[in-house]
């Protein structure tokens, strides 16, 4: 009889384990394959690259039969003017890096006068604030342009039109996230802070700051991304075809007049793209843990 229920034991175990191991693989199965249908378009891209429009245009294999590196030095040409991708890409990231720096500042100033302090109108300056989300930006382009252009900044080489307005916390989405990580954090570290000497400013640099480090990379890398993938704010206020980012390039890039060659379009797109790419994987660990996290850090 024990023999019996022993028996009967290791045959439930051995159920429970075979089911198990048929779970994992159906789950791994399940994401390998939807990450392959989702990787599958920029493989193909990289793989186009290569490639010339004939054969583009009449398979599906990412691998070229007949591997050609025209697309990249076509790629290298210039196009509107005096301009070429890398100079777009320098021009990209000389307006991009101070646009993130001054959000990232402003964010976090406006975040942390909101969730810790209470002043008057508080509570209407907030919802006015949070009612920001709702409202388009394209219902603030014609505004945004008449106001610009009367302070001289449409055509500056400076790009005065984009990054100025992000030293006033216009993101309210990273306002909103943010006040919601500082709410998270207990006053006991800055009450003990401020028992020590130490001020609001010193206090928020000290204390805030770094516990809430993954929200703002997370800030940083999102501002990132939103300002270099930009089409539409360079086309308003930079004139100047030297001065054109990586966006506008790529439309340059392609001529309507004698046809694409689109080895050298997604060329010129993929080479853009890659800071963006490098910068994603360098955050990565802190921006998963900045839009997952919801607890306090120990």
């Amino acid at each position: 009889m024990a023999q019996g229920n022993t028996k009967t034991l290791k045959d439930a175990k051995k159920h429970i384990e075979r089911r198990r191991r048929i779970s994992v693989f159906l789950r791994y199965f399940v994401l390998i394959l939807v990450g392959i249908i989702m990787l599958y378009p920029l493989i193909w891209m990289v793989g186009a690259t290569f490639k010339n429009n004939s054969e583009i245009f009449t398979t599906l294999n990412p691998i070229p039969k007949e591997p050609t590196l025209q697309g990249y030095a076509d790629a290298m040409k210039s196009y509107g003017g005096n301009i070429n991708i890398w100079k777009a890409m320098l021009n990209t990231y000389s307006y991009v890096i101070p646009e993130v720096i001054l959000t990232v500042v402003s964010s976090v100033l406006t975040a942390y006068g909101f969730g810790r302090f209470k002043f008057k109108g508080h509570d209407i300056l907030f919802t006015l604030m949070m009612a920001m989300l709702f409202l388009p930006q394209v219902v603030l382009n014609v505004p945004q342009y008449l106001l610009y252009n009367k302070f001289g900044w449409v055509g500056s080489s400076w790009y005065p039109a984009l990054i100025v307005p992000t030293a006033f916390a216009t993101e309210t989405y990273f306002i909103f996230m943010l006040i919601q990580f500082l709410r998270n954090i207990p006053k006991d570290m800055e009450e003990a802070a401020a028992i020590d000497g130490c001020n609001a400013f010193q206090t928020l640099i000290k204390i805030i700051v770094p516990m809430l480090m993954p929200a703002i990379t997370s800030c940083a890398l999102f501002k990132f991304m939103w300002s270099s993938n930009d089409f539409l704010g360079p086309l308003l206020y930079v004139n100047t075809p030297a001065k054109y980012p990586a966006t506008i390039f790529v439309k340059l890039s392609m001529d309507s007049d004698t046809g694409f060659n689109w080895n050298r379009v997604l060329a010129t797109s993929l080479i853009s793209i890659i800071p963006n790419i490098c910068v994603f994987f360098a955050a990565q660990n802190q921006f998963v843990e900045g839009i997952s996290a919801g607890g306090v850090k120990g």
